[in-house]
């Protein structure tokens, strides 16, 4: 399908949306709460809004300088329904609103690399430490300590637990405990990201070698996923938990979370692109349906029913990796962006994925 130019379906970014350039590469991307904007985060520090409403007119998406060095992760602001969190190299954990009006909420002397938000708590790491707080970010509950620097943060979908990720295995934590009693799961060697299974069955971990690592919550069973040409950076479950979607290869590769997987069982791999690897993946939170980006610059959306492959936008460039996608909450909308300083936001509809 992607071979012949002349008989690929056009892309639907551009019948369903827009994109613009940017000097600076895109290193973080969410959708605000209600649903109305799209944030996106540079290496510059800047951020940039892109408002569903001008979604066919990139010139009016407007530009905050809200960061003095590269932004490193962003969230949805679980207070402020038309604001986000971002978290920098500066050191800084800052609220913005799509006005432009910026609170700052933690200023440290080590990086805030990794964020996560539930509707009643902000988790929040730097160097060591993980500091949780309430929704409004400006009370701490609670400061834990690891063994290493943390490098991935995920809760639970009911928001009662929260896991980290670091140097030898995962840490996991009652958000309401009084005690700050941890549970560790120990896998040798450097874990680089972390995601929980939607029911909260289970962990994945991405490595620094080319392997994932997994443990079941019930009893602590590991599971080994391995077998990629490339270091994972990009992992995501499918809504209902059945697979895990993950970056590493020249097409989306798949795990099965269902009828004892994924042990002992093959993952299925969709949308091939010979040679050219996949780089960002996000499941659609409404369908069963994954976006998988590739260094190229390509983007597919992939209904993982019918395997039909809709085209969202044509690569071009080796210097293009697709670094981010998101959509909004309720997924009518979806984003993304490239190494390249690409951001495009298109509208989707019923027809889309079905």
């Amino acid at each position: 399908m992607m071979a012949d130019t002349q008989q690929r379906p056009q892309p639907l970014i551009t019948s369903h949306g827009a994109e613009r350039a940017f000097e600076s590469p895109i290193t973080a991307l969410t959708a605000t709460a209600d649903g109305l904007a799209f944030a996106v985060g540079t290496l510059d520090g800047d951020m940039i809004f892109a408002p569903l409403a001008a979604s066919r007119t990139p010139e009016s998406w407007h530009v905050v300088h809200v960061h003095e060095a590269a932004i490193t992760c962003l969230s949805h602001d679980p207070v402020q329904r038309d604001a986000v969190l971002s978290g920098s190299e500066d050191c800084c954990l800052t609220r913005t609103r799509t006005s432009g009006d910026m609170t700052a909420l933690y200023k440290g002397r080590r990086w805030v690399e990794n964020l996560a938000v539930t509707s009643t708590h902000i988790a929040f790491s730097y160097g060591k430490s993980m500091e949780l707080r309430d929704a409004t970010g400006e009370k701490t509950l609670k400061a834990l300590d690891h063994p290493s620097s943390v490098t991935g943060i995920v809760f639970d979908a009911k928001g009662k637990r929260v896991f980290t990720a670091h140097y030898n295995g995962a840490s996991a934590w009652f958000v309401n405990s009084d005690a700050n009693n941890v549970r560790s799961l120990f896998w040798k060697g450097s874990h680089t990201g972390i995601a929980i299974h939607p029911k909260g069955d289970a962990i994945v971990t991405t490595m620094q070698e080319n392997d994932l690592h997994g443990w079941r919550l019930s009893d602590g069973h590991n599971m080994r996923m391995s077998g990629y040409p490339k270091k994972v950076t990009s992992l995501d479950f499918s809504r209902n938990g059945r697979w895990l979607a993950t970056s590493g290869a020249d097409a989306l590769v798949l795990w099965p979370f269902f009828g004892g997987g994924p042990m002992g069982k093959a993952p299925r791999e969709l949308a091939r692109l010979n040679g050219i690897f996949c780089t960002s993946v996000k499941s659609h939170p409404c369908h069963d349906a994954i976006a998988a980006g590739f260094e190229d610059g390509t983007i597919l959306l992939i209904d993982l029913s019918s395997e039909q492959i809709l085209p969202i936008r044509y690569g071009n460039s080796q210097n293009d990796a697709v670094t981010q996608i998101t959509f909004t909450p309720k997924g009518g909308a979806m984003a993304f962006g490239t190494e390249g300083g690409s951001v495009g936001v298109l509208i989707l509809n019923h027809q889309i994925v079905t």
